[in-house]
């Protein structure tokens, strides 16, 4: 066993894919440099959004907020409001498909379904938070301008404009004259609120924002005064949520493999940290070192047959593998029985998994490296995480919080705290909409 284990680390470590040779303190200070730069407006793989969302002082009591959150294949609409024992107490909600999945939809009826939508709820309240998960440009009246659409979202018509701007117009053509205010916001920053709001009570020195699901991304609290690339923000007091847009990291330490899987993907050069630690990319990047592995003989020629008639492996597969590695799961049954064929993979898949954990570390202890949050134990730093890749991988998490530790507990005497936020992206966006 042992030995098979250790010619997986030497085939790894031949193709640079190994997690051994990172070093977290180098791959820190890398990434904290990208922070700045992006922050300065200079050439950087971090593009630092300013939101012009702050987490403000308190969250308004029985003032109630419509909140939209547009992701994925679903629209979700709700009320909201926070009682007095400061608990989110979410109404009338309701889930959708989004527009644009089913078909190519034009900007006036992208719109005029939203406002179908919110119909039951137009007198609810004159504020609205809208959590739009897509990529979108944070504008400083708290709009935000959408920058591109995923595949899947058929929507080539709003790209290059204002969402807040647009529904509003769309409100006030279906005859809803009421004026109403509205909050644009992504997903990872309506996760660190929606954090801020489950634990209302605890003290924390400030508060990061995790997704790690198909995509990956992060967020956190940022002095104005250090955002030099906006000079009229840079002069005021207080500070901002700032959407690094960590996926897009162009420093992580790329082995073969790596390269070569890139190069196989729809947009190579693109986002190259998102596929080396994200489960949209997890089944392809782990096919390409089994592959490898095969072609070094570290597997049987019958395993390898097997392998390559299965075609396109996913995250769900490789979990499926790790919980029941002996049963008729999609990878087990390329293993043959009398062979180390399931040992050899269960190490290449750890590896590749510890890997992408000591990265994710590299992510996360960089922006408390950078902000300085975190020295107090007793107000750590929250960490608000989603994501199925965090949450539902067998090996994930427990790796990750281990170089957490290591790292920022046990050598920079720095603390944090991950948790876990229900419904953190209808809260966040209650939240956004009420206090900005």
């Amino acid at each position: 066993m042992q030995k098979t284990k250790q010619e997986v680390k030497e085939f790894l470590k031949q193709y640079s894919m190994s997690y051994e040779e990172i070093d977290i303190e180098e791959n820190c200070k890398l990434f904290v440099e990208e922070m700045e730069k992006g922050l300065k407006g200079e050439a950087s793989s971090l593009q630092m959004i300013p939101t012009y969302i702050s987490l403000g002082e308190k969250v308004p009591f029985n003032e109630p907020v419509i909140v939209l959150d547009a992701g994925g294949t679903n629209f979700r609409v709700a009320g909201c409001y926070f009682d007095e024992e400061k608990g989110p107490i979410i109404e009338n909600y309701k889930s959708y498909p989004m527009p644009g999945v089913e078909r190519e939809t034009s900007k006036k009826e992208f719109f005029e379904t939203i406002v179908n939508f919110m119909k039951p709820l137009l007198d609810y309240s004159k504020k609205i938070g809208f959590c739009f998960s897509y990529p979108t440009e944070a504008l400083p009246n708290k709009d935000g301008k959408v920058l591109q659409f995923s595949k899947e979202i058929k929507l080539s018509e709003l790209i290059g404009e204002a969402v807040g701007e647009g529904l509003l117009k769309a409100l006030k053509d279906a005859g809803f004259s009421d004026d109403k205010e509205i909050v644009v916001l992504n997903d990872t920053v309506a996760t660190l609120l929606g954090g801020k709001a489950t634990y209302p009570d605890r003290l924390f020195s400030s508060y990061v924002g995790f997704i790690l699901g198909t995509g990956t991304n992060t967020c956190y609290v940022e002095q104005n005064k250090n955002i030099k690339k906006l000079p009229d923000i840079q002069n005021k007091l207080g500070s901002m949520i700032i959407n690094i847009e960590s996926g897009g990291y162009a420093k992580a330490p790329q082995g073969v493999i790596d390269k070569e899987f890139d190069l196989q993907t729809a947009n190579p050069g693109s986002y190259t940290f998102e596929k080396m630690i994200s489960g949209r990319y997890q089944g392809g990047l782990i096919s390409a070192v089994v592959k490898k592995a095969a072609e070094d003989k570290l597997v049987t020629k019958e395993f390898s047959d097997r392998f390559d008639k299965i075609g396109e492996i996913t995250a769900v597969d490789i979990n499926d593998f790790l919980y029941y590695p002996y049963s008729k799961s999609l990878l087990s049954t390329c293993c043959l029985e009398d062979s180390n064929d399931a040992i050899v993979l269960y190490h290449l898949i750890d590896t590749i998994i510890e890997r992408a954990a000591k990265l994710t570390a590299i992510n996360l202890s960089a922006i408390l490296s950078k902000t300085g949050d975190g020295t107090n134990p007793c107000k750590p730093v929250c960490i608000t995480c989603e994501g199925s890749t965090f949450y539902k991988s067998k090996l994930f998490k427990d790796k990750l919080v281990y170089y957490m530790k290591d790292y920022l507990n046990d050598k920079k005497d720095m603390y944090f705290e991950f948790v876990r936020a229900d419904n953190s992206t209808l809260i966040g966006a209650a939240i956004a909409g009420l206090m900005n």
